[in-house]
Formats: structure tokens, C-alpha cells, sequence
């Protein structure tokens, strides 16, 4: 995903009504070995997967899809 500055577009909410910045919700490791990371069609679905399991102990993204290296 892009590093851009949160520009208050395409605003998100949690169930109890408070916005979500997408630009303060952590990225978990397994994010940046996803190859949906750097997708802009993605972005979405990625913060609100985040931001649903902010604070818990492990993540879990069903839409996860490892990164493929090939090996020259």
C-alpha cells in the first residue's frame, strides 16, 4: 500500500461510531508478505481487516496470499 498522507477520504468506522485513520491502524508482519500489500484495489479490505483485530494476540487475514520469489 501507499505511504500517502491520510487525506480524510474514504472514511471507516468501528461498530460503536468512532472514525478509523487508517494511516494510525498497525500493520501486522504478516501484511508486508502479502502480496495484496502493495494492490490499491486491496487497501480497503486491508485496513478494515486490520482494524478489526487492533490489540488482539494473533492475526488473522483470510485474503492473505504469501508473496512468490522466484529464485534466478
Amino acid at each position: 500500500m501507499s505511504e500517502k498522507p491520510y487525506n480524510g477520504e474514504g472514511h471507516f468506522f468501528r461498530d460503536d461510531g468512532t472514525e478509523i485513520n487508517p494511516e494510525l491502524v498497525p500493520k501486522p508482519a504478516l501484511c508486508v508478505t502479502c502480496m495484496k500489500d502493495s494492490d490499491p484495489s486491496e487497501e480497503v479490505l486491508c485496513t478494515l481487516t486490520r482494524a478489526d483485530q487492533e490489540g488482539e494476540v494473533k492475526f488473522i487475514c483470510h485474503a492473505y496470499e504469501p508473496l512468490k520469489k522466484f529464485l534466478l
